[in-house]
Protein backbone atom coordinates (compact mmCIF):
# COMPACT_ATOMS: atom_id res chain seq x y z
CA UNK A 1 0.00 0.00 0.00
CA UNK A 2 1.24 3.51 -0.98
CA UNK A 3 2.05 5.72 1.94
CA UNK A 4 0.02 8.73 2.13
CA UNK A 5 0.87 12.51 1.16
CA UNK A 6 3.24 14.56 3.43
CA UNK A 7 1.45 17.12 4.96
CA UNK A 8 3.29 19.81 6.19
CA UNK A 9 1.22 21.56 8.11
CA UNK A 10 -2.07 21.99 9.62
CA UNK A 11 -4.59 24.41 7.97
CA UNK A 12 -5.79 27.03 9.98
CA UNK A 13 -9.24 28.67 8.67
CA UNK A 14 -8.44 32.35 7.59
CA UNK A 15 -9.09 35.13 10.32
CA UNK A 16 -9.14 39.43 10.03
CA UNK A 17 -8.56 40.78 6.22
CA UNK A 18 -7.48 37.05 4.97
CA UNK A 19 -11.61 35.95 6.06
CA UNK A 20 -13.23 39.19 4.58
CA UNK A 21 -11.15 38.24 1.28
CA UNK A 22 -11.90 35.14 1.47
CA UNK A 23 -15.92 35.16 2.12
CA UNK A 24 -16.09 38.49 -0.77
CA UNK A 25 -17.37 35.99 -3.20
CA UNK A 26 -20.37 34.81 -0.86
CA UNK A 27 -21.17 38.83 -0.34
CA UNK A 28 -20.87 38.76 -3.84
CA UNK A 29 -23.61 35.87 -4.54
CA UNK A 30 -25.72 37.75 -1.95
CA UNK A 31 -26.07 40.89 -3.99
CA UNK A 32 -27.21 39.05 -7.43
CA UNK A 33 -23.41 38.76 -9.09
CA UNK A 34 -22.97 34.73 -8.90
CA UNK A 35 -23.09 35.27 -12.49
CA UNK A 36 -19.50 36.20 -12.36
CA UNK A 37 -18.37 33.35 -11.61
CA UNK A 38 -19.87 30.97 -14.09
CA UNK A 39 -19.83 27.53 -13.34
CA UNK A 40 -16.64 27.10 -11.29
CA UNK A 41 -18.42 28.26 -7.92
CA UNK A 42 -21.23 27.73 -6.56
CA UNK A 43 -23.33 28.51 -3.28
CA UNK A 44 -24.25 26.02 -0.67
CA UNK A 45 -26.79 26.53 1.86
CA UNK A 46 -25.95 24.08 4.72
CA UNK A 47 -28.25 24.03 8.21
CA UNK A 48 -26.42 24.43 11.49
CA UNK A 49 -25.82 20.68 12.85
CA UNK A 50 -25.82 22.11 16.51
CA UNK A 51 -27.69 25.31 15.85
CA UNK A 52 -29.84 24.30 13.35
CA UNK A 53 -29.28 27.51 11.80
CA UNK A 54 -29.29 28.13 7.85
CA UNK A 55 -25.76 28.42 6.70
CA UNK A 56 -23.79 29.53 3.34
CA UNK A 57 -20.20 29.15 1.54
CA UNK A 58 -19.09 29.55 -1.51
CA UNK A 59 -17.22 26.70 -2.84
CA UNK A 60 -15.04 25.71 -5.94
CA UNK A 61 -16.36 23.06 -8.18
CA UNK A 62 -13.86 20.63 -9.02
CA UNK A 63 -15.94 18.73 -11.35
CA UNK A 64 -19.37 18.59 -13.21
CA UNK A 65 -21.79 16.44 -15.01
CA UNK A 66 -24.60 19.00 -16.61
CA UNK A 67 -26.46 15.70 -18.07
CA UNK A 68 -26.41 13.71 -14.59
CA UNK A 69 -27.14 16.83 -12.66
CA UNK A 70 -24.05 16.81 -10.51
CA UNK A 71 -21.45 19.29 -8.72
CA UNK A 72 -18.37 17.52 -6.91
CA UNK A 73 -17.10 19.58 -4.34
CA UNK A 74 -13.76 19.19 -1.94
CA UNK A 75 -12.86 20.12 1.86
CA UNK A 76 -9.79 21.73 1.63
CA UNK A 77 -10.35 22.00 5.51
CA UNK A 78 -10.01 18.42 5.77
CA UNK A 79 -13.60 16.29 7.23
CA UNK A 80 -13.77 19.23 10.11
CA UNK A 81 -15.09 21.93 8.23
CA UNK A 82 -18.49 22.73 9.23
CA UNK A 83 -20.16 22.76 6.02
CA UNK A 84 -18.90 19.31 5.32
CA UNK A 85 -19.98 18.00 9.08
CA UNK A 86 -23.38 19.79 7.68
CA UNK A 87 -23.85 17.98 4.58
CA UNK A 88 -22.86 14.93 6.49
CA UNK A 89 -25.60 15.40 9.18
CA UNK A 90 -28.55 17.09 6.73
CA UNK A 91 -27.52 16.11 3.17
CA UNK A 92 -30.80 17.34 1.38
CA UNK A 93 -30.33 20.98 0.65
CA UNK A 94 -29.87 23.80 -1.66
CA UNK A 95 -27.03 24.99 -4.00
CA UNK A 96 -27.17 28.44 -6.12
CA UNK A 97 -24.73 28.29 -9.74
CA UNK A 98 -25.18 31.45 -11.12
CA UNK A 99 -28.36 32.67 -11.11
CA UNK A 100 -30.36 29.33 -10.76
CA UNK A 101 -30.52 26.87 -7.61
CA UNK A 102 -30.91 23.49 -7.42
CA UNK A 103 -32.49 21.12 -4.80
CA UNK A 104 -29.37 18.20 -4.21
CA UNK A 105 -28.58 15.59 -2.39
CA UNK A 106 -24.79 15.21 -0.90
CA UNK A 107 -22.65 12.22 -1.23
CA UNK A 108 -19.66 11.51 0.57
CA UNK A 109 -17.16 10.12 -1.69
CA UNK A 110 -14.81 7.38 -1.56
CA UNK A 111 -11.04 7.98 -0.63
CA UNK A 112 -10.45 5.53 -3.90
CA UNK A 113 -12.61 8.15 -5.94
CA UNK A 114 -11.40 11.33 -4.21
CA UNK A 115 -7.52 10.22 -6.01
CA UNK A 116 -9.15 9.36 -9.33
CA UNK A 117 -10.98 12.64 -9.04
CA UNK A 118 -7.66 14.90 -8.26
CA UNK A 119 -5.41 12.74 -10.93
CA UNK A 120 -7.98 14.07 -13.99
CA UNK A 121 -8.33 17.58 -12.01
CA UNK A 122 -4.31 18.41 -11.61
CA UNK A 123 -3.29 17.80 -15.81
CA UNK A 124 -6.26 20.33 -16.17
CA UNK A 125 -5.97 22.96 -13.99
CA UNK A 126 -2.12 22.77 -13.10
CA UNK A 127 -1.27 25.49 -11.07
CA UNK A 128 -4.00 25.73 -9.21
CA UNK A 129 -3.67 21.69 -8.37
CA UNK A 130 -0.04 23.07 -7.07
CA UNK A 131 -1.66 25.94 -5.56
CA UNK A 132 -4.71 24.53 -3.59
CA UNK A 133 -2.16 21.62 -2.46
CA UNK A 134 0.03 24.21 -0.80
CA UNK A 135 -2.53 25.86 0.72
CA UNK A 136 -4.18 22.57 2.31
CA UNK A 137 -1.08 21.94 3.18
CA UNK A 138 0.11 18.95 1.34
CA UNK A 139 3.53 18.72 -0.91
CA UNK A 140 3.29 17.24 -4.08
CA UNK A 141 6.05 15.72 -6.29
CA UNK A 142 3.65 16.72 -9.77
CA UNK A 143 3.25 12.97 -10.33
CA UNK A 144 -0.33 11.69 -11.60
CA UNK A 145 0.44 9.05 -8.27
CA UNK A 146 1.22 12.52 -6.04
CA UNK A 147 -2.04 13.77 -6.48
CA UNK A 148 -4.13 10.76 -6.36
CA UNK A 149 -2.41 10.42 -2.96
CA UNK A 150 -3.42 13.75 -2.08
CA UNK A 151 -6.88 13.37 -3.38
CA UNK A 152 -7.60 10.19 -1.83
CA UNK A 153 -7.03 12.26 2.02
CA UNK A 154 -9.53 15.23 0.97
CA UNK A 155 -13.24 14.61 1.72
CA UNK A 156 -14.99 15.14 -1.74
CA UNK A 157 -18.77 15.45 -1.95
CA UNK A 158 -21.06 14.96 -4.83
CA UNK A 159 -24.03 17.07 -4.88
CA UNK A 160 -26.87 15.58 -7.45
CA UNK A 161 -29.92 17.23 -8.05
CA UNK A 162 -32.99 16.08 -7.37
CA UNK A 163 -34.80 14.88 -10.18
Amino acid sequence: MAEGPERIEHRARPRGWQRAVARLPLRLYRVGLGPLFGDRLLLLHHTGRTSGLDRSVVLEVVTRDPAAGSWTIASGFGPRADWYLNLRRRPETVIQVGNRRHRVTAHSLTPGEGGEIMARYAPRHPRVARRLCAFMGFTVDGSEAGYRRVGESIPFVRLEADR
